[in-house]
């Protein structure tokens, strides 16, 4: 019987660490698993079968943009299995922790679609923007829009990791009714320290794709005039009905650059 007990549990010992969370799917792992399935469902290019191959075209556009960001929530379902699956935790620090990063994943869904389906398209040179009811085309994002767009693509990012750095912390600290080893505490330890690391970088001027003005013309507070020579910056333009459009043109810049000749007035 001892026996017995000690195999089974050396079977749910992964990488070293001892899974405490093998039993039954608790409540809250099957509301966290119904909650991120309902948000994969929100991320698909659409909801209606096509009906043409013209129709059909157009659908798998977007193929893309989906895959990219069903990876990304498949990557956050994972840390979440992850832990539960490791520490076995259901009070009620928990319950209500995990509880808020569901509501993130639910409210990050969109901000997620439209960040990454806008991207890909700019970069894959295809049409952005739809049509207006007076026949013209409307761009998907002004100029002084992008800052915002990032900075809320940055705080939902960085809203998830916040929320498993409380979860790792709150392990830590029950280490001792977990009776986690050295080895689990380690890496407990470790995913303190590292997840924190990660939130902050989406959220850093470096990262952020606004803070470098040679990427995002018009955009840094030293410049005043765009600068065409940046593919990144010709997506924003292009996106936000610019002139300065995909491809980016750089005639001006090959212009600058050649010397001018003195002028020599005669009288």
């Amino acid at each position: 019987m001892i026996r017995e007990k000690l195999l089974d549990r050396e079977r749910h010992v992964v990488k070293g660490f001892r899974w405490r969370g093998v039993g039954e799917v608790s409540r809250i792992e099957a509301l966290s698993d119904g909650v991120i399935a309902f948000a994969v469902t929100l991320l698909v290019v659409s909801l209606e079968v096509p009906r043409t191959f013209d129709q059909l075209l157009v659908t798998m556009r977007g193929f893309v943009a989906f895959a990219i960001t069903f990876f990304m929530l498949f990557h956050v379902w994972f840390v979440q299995y992850k832990f539960f699956r490791r520490y076995g935790l259901n009070d009620n620090f928990t319950i209500w922790t995990n509880a808020f990063l569901l509501f993130v994943v639910l409210f990050y869904v969109y901000p997620l679609k439209f960040v990454w389906t806008l991207t890909v398209n700019m970069m894959m040179g295809l049409p952005v923007g739809r049509l207006a009811p007076d026949g013209t085309i409307e761009p998907p994002i002004r100029r002084e829009q992008v800052p915002q767009m990032m900075a809320i693509f940055g705080l939902g990012f960085a809203a998830v990791f916040t929320v498993f750095t409380l979860l790792y912390h709150h392990a830590y600290r029950k280490r001792v009714e977990l009776e986690l080893n050295e080895l689990e505490i380690h890496d407990t330890r470790t995913r303190c320290r590292t997840t924190p690391a990660t939130s902050s970088s989406a959220c850093s001027p470096s990262s952020s794709p606004t803070s470098r003005g040679a990427d995002w013309p018009g955009l840094s507070t030293g410049s005043s005039a765009p600068s065409n020579s940046s593919t990144a910056g010709s997506w924003v333009n292009a996106a936000s009905g610019s002139k300065h459009a995909w491809p980016p043109r750089r005639v001006t810049a090959i212009a600058a650059s050649k010397p001018r000749a003195p002028r020599v007035s005669i009288d």
